[in-house]
């Protein structure tokens, strides 16, 4: 099962390296895409959950406090689903379907984000190939 483990931690964690690489690299435009979606502070904002998402990622793929990293990438999705995927705005059908679409996206990795937060905090140390046990104890 450990192996199972590992291997899902690092395909799920890829996705939000890869955006945090994005977000970091590429902040002008993505803050340019925030603001457009009304969100404040754009850069600092693009920064910040740029570095969130890595933090989350890093300690998922790892296994170095999995648990809490599972929860900062919940911190993440929740918030990016409601300011940047708000489908309920749109008027055009085609743009509303693709809000819709990346929106229930956010929401459904927020859900296997905090299940992940719970299958870390309650397997603890029993959960191998990790570098630290869980930072919360659910058991």
């Amino acid at each position: 099962m450990d192996v199972l483990v590992l291997i899902g931690r690092i395909l799920f964690a890829a996705l939000f390296l890869g955006s945090a690489v994005g977000h970091l690299t590429r902040t002008t435009y993505m803050a340019g895409y925030a603001a457009s979606r009304g969100v404040p502070a754009s850069t600092p904002a693009t920064v910040g959950s740029g570095l969130l998402i890595l933090a989350g990622g890093l300690s998922v793929l790892l296994g170095v406090w999995a648990d809490l990293g599972a929860l900062l990438l919940a911190v993440f999705l929740v918030p990016t689903a409601l300011l940047m995927h708000a489908f309920w705005t749109e008027t055009d059908p085609q743009a509303r379907q693709m809000e819709q679409i990346h929106f229930q996206k956010d929401l459904a990795l927020a859900g296997a984000s905090l299940m992940l937060l719970a299958f870390f905090a309650y397997a603890g140390s029993d959960l191998g190939l990790t570098v630290t046990g869980p930072l919360f104890d659910l058991g």
